[in-house]
């Protein structure tokens, strides 16, 4: 037991049962979960069931107090499945794996270990030089969210979140419309006689699927751009059912923005940073209290006129256009949310747990190093090398001479 567990055993903060043995050949992880500092962040990683699970399989989980409240889950119920509750964020940001929902703050930074490892969002488009500095003087080991891939190739967290937020996006827009909300005072959808609500959606990945699906089911009449015409064939094969799909291009795109009620951004993002489709002058002319809801704000927007808000203060408007740009709409439904992103990790820190830890994972596999942004003070993305002027380590050459 170390010398953190004895003393929070102490302080009866952790269950006194003994934590169980790694079986032989694993490596004992110390995975910490630091509360989050951000405003309005309700998510968590790991649910308090795969914190049970992680632990029974010998390994260490500490938790700074209070980091579950936002997505409803107590420090007892992490407590009962054998995590240790920390008082403050210093105990936990010592641990050897940070497991947490946005990046590193300045604050953070400062208990931070030499080649600890960092697993969170990281929001290229929008995160500081700075951020890079702190990383490569700590020597760590940083795995992004949005770049970590499965087996199939896929990205698991993107994909979740993207699953949450084209579930929530109608439900949003249905409220930002309404007049006790100051909207144009319209129901999303259709009823008998009256004409349906024209949605417009930018972008036809996952959020657009799973947003069509729900303004199907209420009767919305829908327009679909991409890029690429192999997503609008996919999204149509997905939703099954025929939906009007188009190419972007500035007619049919601004001709389709003018006559609706709610645009949708979410369009997926290039070299790091979301392509900017909708200029201010379309935006103009679009409908009085007409909506706009970027979900690729995070990654720079999709309208010109776009800038990050909050929960808290979530619209402003913008030539008599109400827009909602926040960055971690998942947030909103932070139980589900966290319980999403627990059924990815979950089996992600088994496995690193299982092979050996963390080095032995990035360079098991291919889809796993796709996560990795900077490893041992050097920079292992291109785009943020590039961005900012570090120089480029390819992990994957390391990789590939490991096999000789």
């Amino acid at each position: 037991m170390s010398s953190l567990t004895a003393e929070l055993a102490q302080q009866a903060l952790i269950p006194q049962e003994k934590l169980a043995k790694a079986a032989e050949g694993r490596v004992r992880l110390q995975i910490g979960l630091p509360k989050e500092i951000a405003s309005q962040e309700n998510r968590i990683a790991l649910t308090p069931e795969a914190v049970q699970l992680v632990v029974r399989n010998g390994n260490e989980v500490i938790l700074e107090k209070g980091a579950g409240e936002g997505a409803k889950f107590s420090d007892s119920m992490y407590a009962e499945a054998g995590a240790m509750i920390a008082p403050s964020a210093k105990e936990v940001l010592e641990s050897g794996i940070i497991l947490k929902i946005n990046p590193l703050t300045a604050a953070e930074f400062e208990f931070i270990k030499p080649d600890t490892t960092i697993i969170s969002t990281l929001n290229s488009a929008q995160i500081p030089k700075e951020y890079f500095d702190k990383m490569l003087k700590k020597r760590a080991n940083g795995i992004a969210f949005e770049y970590l891939q499965d087996q199939s190739g896929g990205f698991p967290v993107v994909r979740a979140m993207s699953e949450i937020a084209g579930g929530s996006v109608m439900l949003i827009a249905a409220e930002l419309l309404s007049s006790v909300n100051h909207g144009r005072g319209m129901l999303l959808g259709g009823i008998t006689g009256v004409p349906p609500t024209k949605v417009v959606i930018l972008g036809a990945g996952t959020v657009a699927e799973y947003a069509v699906r729900v303004a199907l089911g209420l009767g919305a009449d829908i327009k679909i751009f991409d890029k690429e015409i192999y997503r609008l064939q996919r999204l149509r094969y997905a939703v099954g059912q025929a939906v009007s799909t188009s190419i972007i291009d500035s007619n049919n795109l601004e001709e389709a923005i003018s006559r609706a009620d709610v645009v949708i951004g979410a369009m997926r993002a290039e070299n790091g940073s979301s392509p900017c489709v909708v200029t201010e002058t379309m935006v103009a002319k679009m409908k009085a209290n007409a909506v706009i809801i970027d979900i690729s704000i995070d990654q720079g927007g999709c309208f010109e006129t776009s800038k990050a808000t909050t929960l808290k203060k979530p619209t402003y408007i913008e030539h008599g256009v109400i827009h909602y740009c926040v960055p971690n709409i998942a947030s909103r439904v932070g139980h589900t949310a966290s319980m999403a992103l627990s059924n990815i990790f979950t089996p992600f820190l088994l496995k690193t747990s299982s092979i050996g830890g963390i080095e032995e994972l990035i360079f098991s596999n291919q889809w796993s190093l796709k996560g990795v942004y900077t490893h041992k003070g050097s920079i292992t993305n291109r785009f943020i090398a590039k961005k900012f002027g570090f120089r480029f380590k390819d992990l994957s050459l390391l990789t590939a001479s490991a096999r000789f």
